[in-house]
């Protein structure tokens, strides 16, 4: 098996060296990664300047570009041959709810949901991760990536990925399928003046998660819900984003309109 492995913290990020430590028993493992933090950076490809991969080691590249580009490049000409699974992370920091909209680690995976197999995010959350160092914070899921894996990966419809978030706890609690959760509103912006006089903007933090209730036959839980709880959440996320169930009244409203 061919392994693409990326991620939106960097090449030298501990958690994709984990990661890629951990998945080298099934086959040939390859990290094209941005040559520095690239977060928030969605599915956004380079488009007004040339992209350069340098090897820095045997199957590891650096890429001045997004998270998207290294996945983009590597699946469409950059080798000579065909990767059979792209694996995003272990990112450093939780990818939950409204979070994926602007996950640079999300946006990575999406770039291979036509794979054969689906493409897998992967997120490490908890409060103390980003200022983990070492891929030895991160070995504990990059483990559970690897046995994830290796059980044999399920099946999904076309263009879409698993999202999943890995809880930082001593004794994960299992795993759980789960929905999208949501968030309320980010909060406010902070302003300030630099030296020189001039005014600057912070983005907000992201709103607190909502408290959704379980959907479905089978109760199923928040994404949020799982890892606040101790476990693995495993969430199935597509590009078609279009509302279909409300559609056909869509269209009954605008054809009661003159345009």
């Amino acid at each position: 098996m061919n392994i693409l492995i990326a991620n939106d913290d960097g090449v030298f990020a501990p958690g994709i060296q984990a990661l890629a430590r951990a998945l080298k028993p099934l086959g040939r493992v390859v990290i094209v990664a941005p040559e520095s933090e690239r977060s928030g950076y969605s599915s956004a490809l380079t488009l007004d300047r040339p992209l350069r991969p340098i090897q820095i080691a045997q199957d590891v590249w650096a890429v001045n570009g997004t998270p998207a580009d290294c996945v983009y490049l590597s699946m469409n000409g950059m080798f000579d041959f065909e990767f059979d699974l792209v694996v995003s992370g272990i990112n450093s920091g939780a990818n939950l709810g409204d979070d994926v909209l602007y996950s640079g680690t999300v946006g990575a995976a999406f770039e291979g949901r036509l794979m054969k197999q689906p493409a897998i995010a992967v997120s490490l959350a908890g409060p103390n991760v980003r200022a983990y160092n070492s891929p030895d914070d991160y070995a504990q899921a990059a483990q559970w990536v690897y046995t994830f894996i290796s059980q044999g990966l399920p099946s999904l419809p076309e263009r879409h990925i698993l999202n999943i978030n890995i809880p930082d706890v001593e004794h994960i609690q299992g795993a759980q399928v789960t929905y999208q959760g949501r968030r309320s509103q980010s909060k406010p912006i902070t302003t300030q003046v630099d030296p020189r006089g001039r005014q600057v903007f912070w983005i907000g933090l992201s709103g607190e998660a909502v408290t959704d209730p379980v959907k479905g036959d089978m109760q199923i839980q928040s994404d949020f819900f799982a890892v606040a709880n101790g476990f693995v959440s495993i969430t199935p996320i597509q590009m078609d984003a279009t509302n279909y169930e409300i559609l056909d009244s869509l269209k009954l409203q605008f054809n009661q309109k003159d345009f």
